[in-house]
């Protein structure tokens, strides 16, 4: 989870040339905040943006007995974005991950998401997603997690960061570069094959 940055991360910089596009590797410090570029946002500093855009990584134990639920919800997931696309449009998602894995005897869950919002609006779009599509979180499955979570977006917030650990190293085949640039740059590429396909009629 977040932790204070300690002396030995003050020998980072985000000097990473921001070659939108390109190959990109950035190493970041203990904690996931460069001392010396720390922006303060809504719940608390802000996770800096990475070759690979924004992201986090939650790991949760779940209440016992909930695996199932875990199963079900993503075929639930699975279902809402066959009918609507666009389901998950408001949280400008590139990837999505979700893992259960045993510690200890224990089932902990693990959230893995890349995304072009910052760490704490995509957790408020997840919110306002959830109570407009009636779909309940899969975090009500956690411990710890909120009851009041539909209400109470700083709550929800809060275990999000709570439960968060930073990495400290992330590539980009291609940096720096939006899903929805992604999206628009195969839409030409589809055009211009299709032209091609037309002239050689």
């Amino acid at each position: 989870m977040a932790t204070a940055v300690d002396s030995a991360s003050a020998q980072y910089k985000p000097n990473i040339p921001k070659v939108k596009g390109k190959q990109c590797l950035m190493a970041l410090p203990k904690g996931g905040y460069f001392p010396d570029a720390i922006e303060q946002g809504r719940y608390g500093p802000v996770f800096p943006k990475t070759p690979a855009n924004y992201g986090f990584t939650i790991i949760a134990k779940i209440i016992p007995g909930r695996e199932e639920a875990f199963y079900k919800h993503a075929k639930v997931l699975e279902k809402a974005i066959q009918d609507t696309p666009d389901f998950l449009a408001i949280l400008s998602l590139h990837f999505l991950r979700w893992i259960l894995f045993p510690i200890n005897g224990e089932t902990y869950f693990m959230y893995q998401g890349i995304f072009d919002t910052d760490f704490d609006k995509y957790t408020e779009d997840a919110v306002s997603l959830f109570g407009v599509s009636g779909i309940d979180t899969v975090f009500e499955n956690l411990e710890g997690f909120p009851k009041d979570w539909a209400t109470n977006p700083a709550a929800f917030v809060t275990f999000v960061r709570e439960h968060h650990f930073p990495s400290f190293l992330e590539y980009a085949e291609y940096s720096y570069t939006s899903a929805k640039e992604i999206k628009r740059a195969l839409a030409v590429k589809n055009s211009f094959e299709d032209m091609l396909d037309n002239m050689q009629l």
